[in-house]
């Protein structure tokens, strides 16, 4: 059950992805950030306090919350200076991550199909340089792939917190609270830039989208069948974090179509070496 959860998540992060790149087009990054948060902790909020919680636990949730912000804004960053296509193959490489440390800290073991999925997409990600390249974007030189790094580091960390974590708590209460903290931090954000740019605040101001909405809904749905699917006894990290990285296959495909992105052809050829490493990983899981 845990692969279908993971499967499912992945495709509502691909369509968020979206929503989020549409969204950024009329308000800034922190405004996106902030108001879909708000009203994903809003869907979830019959959750709050339906659980017994400590001190301790809620300490733990914040400790999360600022991971978490720390990934959405640097990663929201990237995905505004950055193509669509780009942002969801580079977001590949925290997987990879996991594995390694979900090996070294949780004990995870991979069967040789699971390892052969690994290597086939590790293999996808290396022909992505080329296509960087053609669209000018190196590692030194380009803000949006330095944005873009923060996020897959602090990305990587919230995965395996959330490992850590999930096994003394509910799924929707770790989603609720931590929400309604993220929400908090991200409004202290939005705060400060105003303070310190006064100058700006008329560009801090919210102009209201539907996409805020849909947003909302489809972030909520994806973290709630991830946390349910990490939760299940027997779930890997590793391979679930590998299979909701299949959500690259929408954004592609919608950054071909609505977004008209440059390089498309060369991409192609990583997203189905790529999704070969995702079936294999998927038959190696059954």
């Amino acid at each position: 059950m845990w692969l279908y959860l993971a499967l499912g998540s992945a495709l509502l992060l691909g369509l968020y992805d979206i929503a989020k790149k549409k969204a950024t087009e009329k308000n800034g990054i922190l405004q996106v950030l902030f108001v879909a948060t708000a009203l994903s902790t809003i869907l979830v909020s019959p959750w709050l306090f339906k659980y017994d919680s400590t001190l301790h636990s809620h300490l733990l949730l914040l400790i999360k919350a600022i991971i978490v912000t720390t990934s959405w804004i640097s990663g929201m960053i990237a995905l505004k200076l950055l193509p669509i296509t780009t942002v969801s193959t580079l977001k590949a490489t925290r997987p990879f991550l996991v594995v390694i440390f979900s090996i070294i800290l949780f004990g995870e073991r991979l069967n040789a199909l699971q390892w052969a999925g690994v290597v086939t997409a590790l293999a996808a990600l290396g022909l992505l340089t080329g296509s960087n390249h053609q669209e000018g974007i190196t590692f030194k030189s380009n803000k949006g792939m330095a944005a873009m790094c923060i996020s897959i580091v602090s990305g990587v960390v919230s995965a395996l917190y959330d490992k850590h974590i999930i096994t003394g708590f509910e799924p929707l209460f770790v989603q609720s609270w931590g929400n309604l903290y993220i929400t908090l931090l991200l409004g202290v954000c939005i705060g400060v830039y105003q303070l310190a740019r006064k100058k700006d605040i008329e560009r801090m101001s919210i102009h209201w989208d539907w996409t805020l909405v849909l947003i909302a809904v489809l972030i909520t749905g994806a973290d709630a069948l991830y946390f349910f699917a990490i939760k299940q006894q027997g779930a890997l990290l590793s391979v679930v974090s590998l299979l909701r990285r299949c959500s690259v296959l929408v954004t592609f495909i919608a950054g071909a179509l609505f977004f008209k992105e440059k390089n498309i052809a060369r991409k192609s050829i990583n997203i189905v070496v790529l999704m070969v490493g995702m079936m294999l990983l998927l038959l190696g899981s059954r």
